[in-house]
């Protein structure tokens, strides 16, 4: 089966902390989901929050007036495939999958039996990495880096037969692994109108690539999204990237978010606001560089200029790993808070 772009595009025609939504968020309905690396800290410092289940963070994020979540569904029974999906039905929400590819073909029963699960939620896709790593982290040479993506190849050729048995949409993210043309090179030559990309407007700043360019190029083949602000502040390596509450970082949402829309009006739009210290981007050292040969130097330049103009007068990026934990987890909760609101009253979402 062969396929062209304008298939692609055709394809996808606080119980809980004492949680209260105000009136008025509870009366806007559904909007923008959840993804559940938004609330990182507080699945690994409170383990009572149950938010490993998705049923429990489905219903904690719709208390916060959002219209979904993006969460790891796992395999399970068809009893409670029916709950939720009567969840879903009831309030008018939506969930988004997000499944491991298969390392080989002893894991294709793994993978298989996700799919399936997330089919029987009520899933319409779901996202997946070609690796949890950094690319200017992980690898120390240009070989090396070709051997990965040579694996990730052939993770999702075993994929592929799986999500089209299923008929299951699969959105690979942009993971600060591959630069987007690199990413939509890998997408296209799999030729399957089921497998797309999972937008994350931010990741790619890693990667020396402004988040006007990763839409741009990614938006035709979006299946879902990770919607994220960014803030930048040099350091002596480089830059230092954080994600912010939506209107504080630097990336112009309304544009990008018109975009995605335009090409594709119905992706959905989901909230990543990762509460952390900021991520090393140590691209003036050599390692860094080890996989991005072919970048050219004018990218570095640009980078390095956007980054000067944020940092000057600016507040320095938050941190919170000397905080302590219910600060912490506070601060994590107000983050996703500010950014469904943000999102209600500037993005339409």
């Amino acid at each position: 089966m062969s396929w062209t772009r304008r298939d692609v595009l055709a394809a996808g025609a606080a119980g809980l902390l004492g949680l209260t939504a105000d009136a008025a968020e509870a009366e806007a309905g559904p909007h923008m989901g959840v993804v559940i690396h938004s609330y990182g800290l507080r699945r690994s410092l409170d383990r009572d929050s149950g938010f490993d289940d998705p049923l429990t963070f489905l219903d904690y994020c719709r208390r916060l007036g959002a219209g979904g979540v993006q969460t790891s569904l796992g395999v399970r029974d068809d009893a409670y495939a029916a709950r939720l999906r009567e969840q879903l039905a009831t309030h008018k929400l939506y969930v988004e999958g997000s499944i491991a590819l298969p390392r080989d073909r002893d894991d294709v029963d793994r993978f298989t039996a996700e799919v399936g699960t997330a089919k029987r939620c009520g899933a319409a896709v779901f996202r997946t990495v070609l690796t949890t790593g950094r690319r200017y982290e992980v690898f120390d040479s240009a070989a090396a880096f070709r051997e990965f993506l040579e694996r990730g190849k052939r993770s999702l050729a075993l994929a592929r037969p799986v999500v089209e048995k299923h008929e299951l949409r699969m959105a690979v993210e942009n993971h600060k692994d591959l630069r987007s043309a690199e990413l939509v090179e890998v997408i296209r030559k799999l030729d399957s109108p089921l497998i797309g990309v999972c937008v994350d407007t931010g990741n790619n700043v890693a990667l020396l690539e402004t988040p006007r360019e990763t839409v741009e190029l990614l938006a035709p083949l979006a299946f879902s999204t990770h919607l994220k602000d960014m803030g930048v502040e040099e350091y002596a390596d480089g830059f230092l990237l954080s994600e912010v509450p939506f209107g504080s970082g630097f990336l112009d949402l309304a544009k990008l978010v018109a975009a995605l829309r335009r090409a594709r009006p119905e992706v959905r739009l989901n909230l990543e606001m990762i509460t952390r210290d900021p991520l090393k981007i140590p691209c003036l050292t050599p390692k860094y560089w080890a996989t991005l040969e072919d970048v050219p130097g004018r990218r570095l330049a640009e980078m390095l200029a956007l980054v000067r103009g944020q940092s000057g007068g600016k507040k320095p990026l938050p941190r919170v790993a000397d905080l302590g934990r219910d600060e912490r987890l506070r601060r994590e909760d107000d983050n996703v808070r500010s950014c469904l609101r943000y999102a209600r009253e500037r993005l339409n979402g």
